[in-house]
């Protein structure tokens, strides 16, 4: 059977099976042939009908000129989508039965998402629209955990979750509002990436808060979960809440990872979340993390704002045309939530407005010692029995440490962190601010590879095979080869820019070093030397685009910014030297580098003393 033989698969695995020829496009049919039409998890499964006209769709826009999985760099890869987001041909229900007509087009990231050459194959079943953190308030039924049915999946993304999990797609499409797109990957092993707010569109998605709504990603995997988000990462004029990516963040957190802990932790007397957040910690700590307590009071403030107060009034307003059709069509949690916004007025929304803004000021600054907050996913789960006796008390306490990110505009990745002592998944997230996604994703590449652990529900391990430096369209690489290198004289020149080191290396064996004379401080140049030329050690730097120019109007002449060749191929930009300032130089390309230089004179000074 197809789905047996693709069971688990990541999209590496995908992408390596079609050019090796050992799977063919078509076969997607016989994929939603075998999916289990009774697996609530669905709400629509693609029909047959549905997935030609996507393969076609591929064919022919295909140019048979270049190769095909250049054109489309997921081509032929199924994905699930929340059933709040709009897939042309398929009914947009968000798990209400009001809804019954095809969405006529697609939303912006399906559209992306299809231009790529990935293939919808179904819709997922969602908490009402998307009211919830715990995956039972729906018509079509609670999703089930994928590790024990007898608990809940998490919400309100339960569908997109499970079907990831479960190892049936590499990559589905939740949302974030309160952790929809976190508390579900937490309690299912798997990876939930929430963006920036406005790094992906939002255009084509029904909103539960349209001011603060993100679609995330699940994935197995964080290399699949940041691939996506690169791929669809796009300002949409079509979506008010759309924004530019500002490119001054750093590509990766401090070489010593700093995170924050809230000084009290609450995890509603249950011992067995609490110990696994404990060994996390102790796991992290033995990953080199320094971990320092932190004040969460203003967290705590701000979560609650968003049920306790005129917050609520968002989510009534974007179901209210529903409200006023036929509110027997609710689910009767949802509808209670939802109707409490009628009680807060327009002072009480503005009220509530600069309170969210003073406090995410102060979240903000609160941060700005750290790379990230470090926060259990969920500091609990409950059973689907249990759910039904407090259906929003214990909601809420799921949402304890996830509520108040997207108030305070903050960045995030839900990761596994191992397994509770009863058998459940358990999961951290680390929260960091706005436009530091690739930060997140990079740390969590190298987490994920540390704890080795299987990845979602299925029997599958992480491969490390495509753990290696990648480039980013928000950061330019710069060589450096002299007196910016790390400890030297200049290297604040890039911290302070939000550089980070990124590797040491080496240039093509074609280049060659000088100590330049009258410079302070001392400063090597570099020249490329196709005769007499020698591999000159570097270091490479990721410095934020809109940083850079300021970076760049710092370098003194004779020495300037050029294109540097490296030993496996690769050019980046790097310190290049102007031919009148060697003219009285010291050839010095024997040592191989600057530092060894230094080291050399920094002995004969010593010898001479």
């Amino acid at each position: 059977m197809f789905l047996e033989k693709t069971y688990g698969w990541t999209i590496h695995h995908w992408q390596q099976a079609y050019q090796n020829n050992e799977i063919v496009i078509e076969q997607l049919i016989d994929l939603v042939s075998e999916l289990d039409q009774e697996d609530n998890a669905w709400i629509s499964i693609a029909n047959i009908s549905q997935i030609q006209q996507q393969i076609d769709q591929i064919h022919l826009n295909t140019n048979h000129a270049q190769s095909i999985y250049q054109q489309y760099p997921l081509y032929g890869i199924p994905f699930a989508v929340k059933d709040n987001i709009d897939v042309k041909g398929f009914v947009t229900t968000a798990a209400c039965p009001l809804f019954t007509q095809p969405a006529k087009q697609d939303a912006t990231l399906i559209q992306l998402l299809k231009q790529a050459g990935a293939i919808v194959i179904g819709k997922t079943n969602l908490d009402q629209f998307a009211t919830g953190l715990v995956g039972t308030r729906s018509p079509y039924g609670a999703v089930k955990n994928s590790f024990n049915p007898k608990f809940i999946s998490g919400g309100s993304s339960s569908g997109s979750a499970s079907v990831v999990a479960r190892g049936i797609v590499p990559f589905s499409l939740g949302t974030d509002t309160a952790g929809s797109g976190r508390v579900p990957a937490g309690f299912n092993n798997i990876v939930g990436l929430k963006p920036t707010k406005g790094r992906f569109s939002n255009y084509g998605l029904l909103p539960a808060c349209k001011s603060i709504d993100c679609i995330s990603i699940f994935a197995l995997t964080v290399i699949d979960a940041e691939f996506i988000a690169n791929l669809v990462e796009k300002y949409d004029e079509k979506d008010s809440y759309s924004r530019v990516n500002p490119n001054t963040a750093p590509a990766r957190f401090s070489s010593k990872v700093h995170f924050a802990l809230p000084s009290k932790l609450q995890f509603f007397n249950d011992q067995y979340s609490e110990q696994a957040f404990e060994q996390a910690i102790k796991l992290l700590e033995d990953f080199q993390v320094t971990i320092t307590q932190i004040d969460f009071s203003a967290f705590e403030k701000l979560a609650n704002q968003l049920y306790q107060g005129a917050w609520v009034a968002e989510r009534t307003a974007a179901v209210e045309d529903f409200l006023n059709q036929d509110e027997h069509q609710f689910d009767p949690t949802v509808l209670e939530i939802i109707k409490q916004g009628h009680q807060y007025s327009a002072v009480d929304a503005y009220n509530a407005e600069y309170l969210k803004q003073d406090l995410a000021r102060e979240i903000q600054q609160a941060l700005l010692k750290f790379d990230a907050l470090i926060v259990p996913t969920s500091p609990t789960i409950h059973s689907i029995e249990e759910m039904k006796l407090e259906p929003i008390k214990f909601n809420s306490q799921f949402g304890t440490y996830t509520n108040f990110t997207n108030l305070a505009d903050l960045s995030a990745l839900a990761l596994p962190a191992g397994f509770r002592a009863d058998g459940l998944p358990f999961g951290i997230t680390i929260i960091a601010p706005a436009w530091h996604d690739a930060a997140l994703a990079h740390f969590g590449k190298l987490w994920q590879n540390f704890i080795d652990i299987r990845l979602g529900a299925t029997d599958k391990k992480n491969s490390s095979a495509c753990l290696k430096p990648t480039s980013s369209n928000h950061h330019i690489r710069v060589a450096v080869v002299g007196a910016h290198l790390t400890g030297m004289p200049l290297n604040f020149q890039l911290i302070t820019r939000n550089a980070v080191h990124i590797e040491t290396t080496k240039t093509a064996s074609k280049y060659s070093l000088y100590a330049l004379n009258g410079t302070s401080p001392p400063k090597p140049g570099l020249a490329r030397d196709e005769t007499e030329g020698r591999s000159i050690i570097v270091e490479l730097w990721d410095i934020p685009t809109a940083r850079f120019g300021e970076f760049v109007a710092e370098i003194p002449p004779p020495l300037g910014i050029g294109n540097i060749e490296l030993k496996d191929g690769r050019w980046v930009k790097g310190f290049i030297c102007e031919p009148y300032g060697l003219e009285d130089a010291e050839n010095i390309s024997h040592f191989d580098g600057w530092r060894a230089y230094i080291q050399h004179c920094n002995n004969l000074a010593s010898a001479t003393h």
